[in-house]
């Protein structure tokens, strides 16, 4: 099932998620089996109900980073076999992390997904919720063929995803520590998947167990740092460098690590600490915000906590045989704390 390689796809990539690869044969190799993947996505929310094709294929054609399927595409360099299966899984891990999108749009109250209006904005809620369960649905039929211990797999990722959005959603009861619970939050959200992508990938492809774990490690630690690497440039970047408006987290009402590691601080600035008491709609008091933080403690601690999460990633990565493969993984983490400077 192959499909004339994207020129820009490894390009995208680069800009996206920092990803170096200077092997040749490695770059066609993923190049291939993305525009594989996306064949095989479009073919998946294919319907004969017209308004769940147009819901579904809403995000499908809406692009974005497929950093889940070039992982597991990645992560199958590390096995003798390649094939079929391999971009059957990826097609499968990204089906989910697109169904985990309506979902939050939803509970967001999303206007906007991916420079596109997002589906519960242009049709409503009821046709996103139920958008995210059909693609739920093909994902789980997609790993119904890889065996039952893919099933398995998936369905105790779709538990952490689940658990993840709820703890987030509740908040962290009296006692918890605020940092533990938000960078258990999104270990949920993010990194439990990202993991999955990993340990699929070496798994389909036939990879010794210890390289299989390593990926799954590696997956879950680089997802967390994603979130983090996101966190710290909402705040430290400007707006002509993010391409959106700066600070949209202080926009939602959402508290991320520089703020937590902010809060948590008895000299940050009273001021500071009454602006993270709820949205901010204003955007002088936004611009107010982000100088605060700028100037606080949190920004600083939430790069220390990144940087960590990067060389933890990167030593997993030990454990695998030098390769561009590995390499290529290596440049992701890299990238993470790059960016943020």
């Amino acid at each position: 099932m192959s499909s004339p390689a994207p020129g820009g796809a490894i390009e995208d990539l680069r800009a996206s998620v920092g990803l170096q690869i200077a092997d040749e044969q490695l770059l066609r190799t993923l190049a291939t089996g993305l525009a594989d993947v996306e064949s095989l996505l479009r073919e998946v929310v294919r319907s004969d109900v017209k308004a769940v094709e147009d819901a579904a294929s809403h995000l499908v054609e809406a692009g974005g980073k497929r950093f889940r399927p070039l992982f597991t595409l990645l992560s199958s360099q590390f096995g003798p076999k390649q094939g079929d299966q391999v971009v059957t899984a990826a097609a499968a891990v990204e089906l989910v992390h697109l169904a985990t999108l309506y979902h939050d749009d939803v509970m967001d109250e999303a206007t906007m997904r991916r420079g596109a209006e997002s589906v519960n904005a242009r049709w409503d809620n009821t046709i996103a919720i139920l958008t995210g369960d059909f693609l739920f649905a093909h994902a789980s039929r997609l790993v119904a063929d890889l065996g039952t211990d893919a099933a398995r797999i998936i369905a105790e990722t779709f538990g952490e995803l689940v658990t993840g959005q709820m703890r987030e959603t509740v908040g962290p009861a009296d006692g918890d520590d605020a940092v533990e619970h938000y960078l258990t939050v999104i270990a949920q959200k993010t990194g439990s998947l990202i993991a999955t992508s990993g340990r699929f990938g070496g798994m389909m492809s036939g990879a010794p167990g210890e390289y299989i774990d390593a990926l799954r490690r590696f997956g879950d630690i680089i997802g967390t740092a994603f979130q983090i690497s996101d966190d710290v440039i909402d705040i430290a970047s400007a707006s002509d460098e993010l391409g959106k408006a700066q600070g949209t987290d202080l926009r939602e009402g959402v508290r991320t690590l520089p703020m937590l590691y902010a809060l948590a601080d008895p000299a940050t600035d009273p001021r500071l600490v009454e602006l993270l008491s709820g949205p901010i709609s204003d955007d002088k008091l936004v611009a107010e915000a982000l100088d605060l933080l700028r100037a606080s403690s949190g920004l600083g601690r939430a790069r220390e906590t990144l940087s960590d999460y990067a060389r933890r990633a990167r030593a997993e990565l030990a454990a695998l045989p030098a390769s561009p493969a590995r390499d290529a993984c290596e440049s992701v983490a890299d990238y993470l704390v790059a960016r943020t400077h």
